[in-house]
């Protein structure tokens, strides 16, 4: 009973603040976020959904299919891509194992969770396994056979998402072309994607490019800062960062191969906030500025110079610092958040990180604080003049945790 007042109470608080004037009123986004879970020390998925529909966040990529998060953004309009991990590649060639994955992990989550999309893999060509190479694109093929098989395939695409060191070339962008090791097995993964109608997605990280080869790489250009820019050569296009090159250098390189008609979506895209001594710009302010400078980029619906018709679609990385991802210092540094709420740094938008405050096991005092806020909800809508900070004091939550200024 405590936990169901939980929730009503956040969902009631959350109405509020959709509709308050107040200091707190919450912006859109116009972009992904990617919500890793390599940590010991994460808020529950309920309040996770809180705190991503406070920021108007309306797509997720998971790595996994986890239920506990899929039901927590139930009926929520939260689209969702889902993750195959690597493991499972072989499995997912047999066609059995490959349906009862989907009857397991997907069909008992729709339609009330809007799952979109399911990632076969991820970065499986930066492993140098041969044996998951080959298993790629047939296990690609079973999961979204499986779909069709289920019916659920206008509703569910399958992709995968690669690195960016899949380019043997990228510069200029007119000439990106992919490793001549990788050609074999992408040509068949494009004609699939052209097939099934699905994007091409790639992980992209200008930081890795200016950490480097800080000696040579503008990080003006890096951060989407005023700068001189590039032109390619034979195309005549001006790049004033070097994110949108590496999407049309991909561009180029899926054209290269025979095909137009495939969409480049950027799954990840992040800046660290601290990292090793030898990880050079992993700081607070650079990664506040390079995705604050990117959400602008997203909100004014930007396409890259080769595409510019197309807005640029991306996923940042990430929603939180993980404290168990193995690796340097920088792994467990791309969040925006803290895992206690707290925002690492400013970009410009609010969000809200709901909590309760009241005797763990009383009960009583969650219908207390229930009725309480019920009353007050309702002396709100009646009163204009009523403020969010008293409700929440007189109603028994605190709210935390937010990050002030607008665009």
């Amino acid at each position: 009973m405590a936990a169901c007042c939980c929730s009503l109470l956040f969902r009631l608080l959350l109405l509020l603040l959709t509709f308050s004037d107040s200091p707190l009123k919450i912006l859109g986004l116009g972009v992904g976020i990617n919500y890793g879970q390599i940590a010991n020390n994460l808020p529950s998925p309920s309040r996770v959904s809180y705190l991503l529909r406070s920021l108007n966040i309306s797509r997720i990529k998971l790595y996994d299919a986890d239920p506990n998060v899929l039901v927590a953004f139930s009926h929520t309009n939260v689209d969702f891509i889902i993750g195959l991990g690597n493991e499972y590649l072989q499995n997912m060639t047999d066609p059995v194992k490959a349906k009862d994955w989907v009857l397991q992990r997907v069909q008992p989550h729709l339609p009330q969770t809007r799952i979109t999309s399911i990632t076969v893999g991820n970065e499986v060509f930066k492993t140098y396994d041969h044996q998951l190479w080959s298993n790629l694109l047939p296990a690609m093929q079973t999961v979204y056979n499986t779909l069709v098989d289920l019916g659920l395939d206008k509703q569910v695409t399958v992709t995968s998402a690669h690195s960016l060191d899949i380019l043997g070339v990228s510069y200029p962008p007119s000439a990106g072309a992919f490793r001549q090791d990788l050609v074999e097995y992408l040509h068949a993964i494009l004609n699939f994607h052209a097939q099934i109608k699905s994007p091409f997605l790639i992980n992209a990280y200008p930081y890795f490019a200016y950490k480097d080869n800080s000696n040579e790489v503008s990080l003006d250009y890096v951060l989407f800062r005023p700068n001189q820019g590039t032109v390619d050569p034979v195309t005549n296009l001006k790049y004033d960062n070097m994110l949108y090159a590496q999407v049309d250098a991909v561009y180029s390189a899926i054209k290269a191969m025979g095909h137009t008609d495939i969409e480049v979506r950027v799954s990840e895209t992040g800046w660290p906030s601290n990292g090793d001594e030898n990880e050079v710009g992993a700081t607070p302010e650079n990664a506040g500025l390079y995705n604050g400078n990117l959400l602008k980029r997203i909100e004014e619906k930007q396409g890259t110079p080769a595409k510019p018709n197309v807005p640029i679609d991306i996923y940042v990385f990430a929603l939180f610092n993980e404290n168990l991802k193995p690796g340097p210092v920088s792994e467990r540094n791309y969040g925006l958040y803290y895992p206690n709420g707290t925002p690492v740094y400013n970009i410009g938008v609010q969000g809200y990180l709901p909590e309760l405050v009241y005797s763990s096991a009383s009960t009583k005092n969650a219908l207390s604080i229930y009725g309480t806020l019920v009353i007050l909800v309702i002396a709100y809508f009646i009163s204009p003049s009523s403020h969010v900070n008293w409700l929440a004091r007189e109603g028994g939550i605190e709210g935390k945790n937010t990050i002030g200024g607008k665009f």
